[in-house]
């Protein structure tokens, strides 16, 4: 079997005595793209910082079988990030950047950086001062794309782009980076839109890990039924996860019941991601009101 990229074992970080994180055990195999979702505070930002080496921390934790905090210089050249706080300096032109990159990693090829921006509307003398915030992904995501990386973590990095920017950004991601040798990790609030991209999903929630799941198996353990009226306390006698209403229909999402006996109650089908999202954690939100 591949060596995991990405290994953690018992990894825990607190601040100031609350812990953050607490993960048990994660692998990450070479050539998935994980999205890595949970509520605000879940503790998402908090373990990228940790896989960056920006943070201690207790526990096992490897990446290409290096110690990130301790290996942080030698595993930068095999680790890409990008994320929304993500700063470039608004003086620098992009012809500049090209330059630095060129000339301070290893792995850079300006050249595949060039192509990418051929394809934008990023002029090589434009500061990033004049860029839009969609523009400025679009250079950034260049820039990163560009390094020979085998991993590249993502926080939320599509945050305040419309639509059509989100979209190019993981059209362009597909296309110019990710292979079968290469693992992507993606942060996001907007699971609807990576949803179709994703390999496997992982659900953290208070630091610990609630689901980790290769998409393919999410509907050999999660089933939704549009519930017919008849049938509404019977299903709910099944103990559903969930629960909602939808134009009048009452749809229920369970988790590792008999599809047989479900099919018995309505129409089954498997459920996206962002309605298991919202089933997991919506006690989360509770204190929020309706």
């Amino acid at each position: 079997m591949t060596a995991p990229i990405v290994k953690i074992r018992n990894l825990k970080k607190s601040y100031r005595r609350k812990s953050v994180v607490d993960i048990e055990q994660l692998d990450i195999q070479p050539g998935r793209i994980l999205g890595f979702i949970g509520p605000n505070g879940a503790g998402k930002t908090t373990t990228i910082r940790c896989l960056l080496g920006l943070a201690r921390f207790q526990g096992e934790l490897e990446i290409l079988g290096k110690n990130p905090y301790k290996d942080r210089q030698e595993l930068l050249r095999d680790i890409s990030f990008i994320a929304d706080t993500a700063v470039l300096p608004k003086w620098i032109t992009s012809r500049q950047l090209l330059d630095y990159l060129e000339k301070v990693h290893p792995n850079f090829n300006r050249h595949k950086a060039e192509g990418f921006l051929a394809h934008t509307d990023i002029a090589p003398n434009a500061k990033v001062s004049s860029l839009s915030k969609g523009m400025t992904t679009q250079l950034h995501l260049a820039l990163v794309i560009s390094i020979d990386a085998k991993l590249l973590l993502l926080d939320e990095p599509t945050l305040g782009l419309d639509i059509i920017y989100r979209q190019k950004f993981y059209e362009q991601l597909l296309n110019d980076f990710f292979d079968e040798t290469r693992t992507v990790l993606i942060t996001t609030h907007q699971v609807e839109e990576i949803e179709t991209i994703l390999t496997d999903i992982v659900f953290i929630n208070r630091g610990k890990i609630a689901l980790n799941l290769p998409i393919d198996d999410i509907g050999q353990h999660y089933s939704e039924v549009v519930v017919a009226p008849q049938d509404i306390e019977l299903a709910r006698s099944l103990k559903p996860i969930n629960e909602r209403k939808n134009l009048g229909d009452t749809i229920m999402l369970f988790e590792n019941q008999n599809p047989r006996d479900l099919e018995q109650l309505g129409t089954l089908h498997t459920p996206s991601l962002s309605n298991l999202f919202v089933a997991k954690f919506a006690s989360n939100y509770q204190s929020l009101g309706t």
